[in-house]
């Protein structure tokens, strides 16, 4: 398996930037890379369901986005370094959560689907004030 660390989160203003990074580690040499074969950014506010924010998909090196930050965050990744990050530009009060990032084991399926991803870090706090 892979350990994924998240760091990044913080307090940002309405219209603020943050950059979410997420470090892979363990067995990281498997499958096509960061030990995965996809890896996502999910969150999940108080009360609510871990949703579905980005993914890219290492065979194809595709990205895609939840549509409420379609436009304002960018996934990206540096595989030297085995990190992903997230660049959340624009930020909004309803982009408040912890944001997670994930590690699919899957060669196929759907990347959007937080059941498809067997590897998880702990969680980083993102609060947006209005």
């Amino acid at each position: 398996q892979v350990q994924l660390v998240e760091s990044g989160g913080g307090l940002v203003q309405a219209g603020g930037s943050l950059r979410l990074s997420c470090a892979a580690s363990g067995r990281t040499s498997s499958s096509y890379a960061m030990g995965s074969y996809a890896m996502g950014w999910f969150r999940q506010a108080p009360g609510k369901e871990r949703e579905f924010v980005a993914s890219i998909t290492w065979r194809d090196l595709n990205t895609y986005y939840a549509v409420p930050v379609k436009g304002r965050f960018t996934m990206s990744s540096d595989n030297a370094k085995n990190t992903v990050y997230l660049q959340m530009n624009n930020l909004k009060p309803e982009d408040t959560a912890v944001y997670y990032c994930a590690a699919s084991h899957l060669a196929f399926g759907s990347y959007q689907y937080k059941e498809n991803f067997g590897s998880w870090g702990q969680g980083t706090q993102v609060t947006v004030s209005s």
